[in-house]
């Protein structure tokens, strides 16, 4: 699916999420919204950008979030790329 349609399929939900401001409130829709393996499966793989930005080896990360090194790798390659998702929310974890 190319950037655009996506950000077109994604818009409303996009929307709700950038007005939320109470964590309950969003994690009531994102309960409703996906199910709790995909709830998990997102937060891991934001962790393990988190432990990459702390320079925490792939070894280290897939012991802890039993994810592949595959995985780890793309998500590695997602953080240090031009595509600035990561990075600005790691950004704003840093900033709390």
């Amino acid at each position: 699916m190319k950037k655009n349609e996506l950000e077109f399929e994604l818009e409303s939900i996009l929307e709700v999420l950038s007005r939320l401001d109470n964590k309950e409130v969003i994690l009531e829709f994102l309960s409703d919204l996906m199910t709790e393996n995909e709830l998990l499966e997102i937060s891991k793989r934001f962790n393990v950008a988190i432990m990459l930005d702390k320079w925490i080896s792939y070894s280290r990360i897939s012991q802890k979030t039993w994810l592949s090194s595959a995985t780890i790798a793309k998500i590695s390659k997602s953080l240090n790329s031009s595509n600035l998702g990561y990075r600005n929310a790691i950004n704003i974890l840093w900033d709390l």
